[in-house]
């Protein structure tokens, strides 16, 4: 069995909790159901236990054949925006308890924000599904500061502890928009697309790729373990990156045991994206959230139909 004994740890929030500097994303997970399941159960053993999934994935019941028999493991899942009411989201987490094939979820989310929805409904249905034991924290994704203390307040008994964005190398809006907020509040930040989606390997970003390929020459390893090494250097920042088999989820692992120096994270810190070369969720963030409660069900299904094949 494979170890990994140089896995860092940071706290979940106020909770007490200490999680991998390095978990599991699983967004797009499931066409290739053994070797995906091989490369988590990989991670599991390389200290990476936190496993990241979503109803809106639909790839909960991968995550828990690979989980199973496991112990330790911090399963996070989220709840579709348009499944915001208390019926709905109640439902919503009883199908993936029984997905992921567990008693409890240990970080339930919400995906997406939905403004049409009240968020007191919201959170008093989150702050019931804690109560009866079905989830123990709870967390937000693609939530703003003034999203994130609406939500806060809405909350009478517990506190978020988490908040999910698109944070890399490449799309650096975190850092003016939730990262202070987050430490002066004790709120971690979960970094999804933590290598830009694979635009960190475009040609239109060899300039940063060079910079991140020098830095890991010196430290023997490979540009995408320095971005990750950047990115967990962060106050309050985990990260989830994809891994659909073994090697990349070893290469994920290895991202954590090196310190980069005041110089080599200066010189990373100081290369600017051009807009054009980012992600395309973070160029049309704004639309993408405004409009998820519409497309949320549709990719569902999408993803759903595509792992069936």
């Amino acid at each position: 069995m494979e170890k990994f004994d140089s896995m860092k740890f940071k706290a979940l929030g106020k909770t007490g909790e200490r999680i991998p500097a390095v978990g599991i994303g699983t967004w797009k997970l499931g066409t290739d159901r053994d070797t995906e399941m091989k490369a988590i159960r990989v991670g599991l053993e390389l200290g990476m236990r936190m496993v990241d999934t979503a109803e809106l994935y639909a790839n909960e019941s991968l995550v828990g054949k690979a989980i199973e028999g496991e112990e330790g493991v911090l399963v996070a899942t989220k709840v579709s925006p348009n499944h915001l009411h208390a019926d709905d989201i109640e439902n919503s987490c009883n199908q993936s308890l029984k997905a992921l094939g567990v008693k409890t979820i240990d970080l339930y989310q919400i995906h997406w924000p939905n403004s049409k929805i009240s968020v007191s409904e919201t959170m008093a249905a989150m702050e019931k599904l804690v109560k009866e034991g079905k989830i123990r924290y709870i967390g937000v994704s693609n939530f703003s500061v003034k999203e994130l203390e609406e939500a806060q307040g809405a909350l009478k008994s517990n506190e978020i502890v988490s908040n999910q964005v698109e944070y890399s190398v490449v799309v650096r809006d975190p850092e003016r928009t939730m990262l202070d907020y987050a430490r002066k509040n004790s709120i971690t930040i979960i970094a999804y697309s933590p290598l830009g989606a694979g635009a960190l390997f475009s040609k239109r970003l060899e300039g940063l790729y060079g910079i991140l390929d020098q830095i890991g020459k010196k430290h023997g390893k490979s540009p995408a373990q320095v971005a990750l090494n950047w990115l967990v250097s962060k106050d309050m920042v985990v990260a989830i990156p994809k891994a659909s088999n073994a090697d990349h989820m070893r290469e994920n692992a290895g991202g954590v045991d090196f310190s980069l120096d005041r110089k080599e994270m200066l010189g990373i810190d100081s290369f600017r994206v051009k807009a054009a070369a980012r992600t395309s969720t973070s160029r049309f963030h704004t639309l993408i959230k405004n409009t998820a409660p519409l497309w949320s069900d549709f990719m569902a299904d999408r993803y759903r139909k595509k792992l069936q094949k």
